[in-house]
């Protein structure tokens, strides 16, 4: 798709206004975020479109979501489901938006992934990473999708310890499958790097008994 002069000068004047308002510099940020400065001139200054992995860094090191950079950049974004739609009909609909071989992932690879965080979640460093790390990946994400309602959710029982001690160990595990940014697809991929992180939800919801 090709970007327009209008959603080009969009995008730089939000980078350019996010600059001023931490009193960072170009080059700063070229340190933070290992992007040439030459390169974040040419996209503030409309000569050079932001790739998603560009996007991702700057979201990081300037404290905004994804949601907002996608926009300005020109990125389609997809409409959230609505609140109501059930949890497999949202990830069915971000299957529809993938290539095939994205969309055969299997659940074997994010079920073992989950298998890991569940023996680390056992651990306090485990702990403390949901903690204090959910709260902010989920204003990265914009509370996106029906699947973020379930993780709220999970948070909330994990934080008041409602369950049993398996039951919050599996909470913990997708929970730390969620803040981690170590996904079987790149979270930076947005909508498609959410989708692996849906169906760990749904895995692990299936498992507690919740539909």
């Amino acid at each position: 798709m090709k970007e327009s002069q209008e959603e080009r000068t969009k995008l730089g004047l939000l980078l350019k206004s996010l600059l001023d308002r931490r009193s960072l510099s170009m080059r700063r940020l070229s340190e933070l975020t290992a992007i040439d400065t030459a390169t974040i001139s040419r996209i503030i200054n409309g000569k050079r479109k932001a790739t998603l992995e560009h996007l991702h860094s700057f979201s990081i090191h300037l404290d905004i979501s994804m949601n907002e950079l996608l926009d300005a950049a020109g990125y389609p974004i997809r409409e959230e489901e609505k609140a109501g739609s059930k949890l497999s009909e949202h990830i069915e609909s971000i299957q529809h938006s993938l290539e095939s071989s994205i969309a055969q992932l299997s659940e074997e690879d994010i079920d073992r992934k989950l298998e890991e965080y569940a023996t680390f979640v056992q651990t306090t460093d485990g702990r403390e990473e949901i903690l204090s790390g959910f709260d902010q990946k989920v204003r990265k994400v914009d509370s996106v999708g029906p699947f973020i309602q379930h993780l709220k959710g999970f948070f909330e029982k994990f934080q008041l310890k409602k369950g049993s001690s398996a039951e919050l160990i599996l909470i913990g595990s997708v929970l730390l499958y969620f803040i981690i940014p170590v996904d079987v697809i790149p979270d930076y991929l947005f909508p498609v790097g959410y989708i692996d992180d849906a169906i760990a939800v749904q895995l692990i919801a299936k498992k507690i008994g919740e539909s």
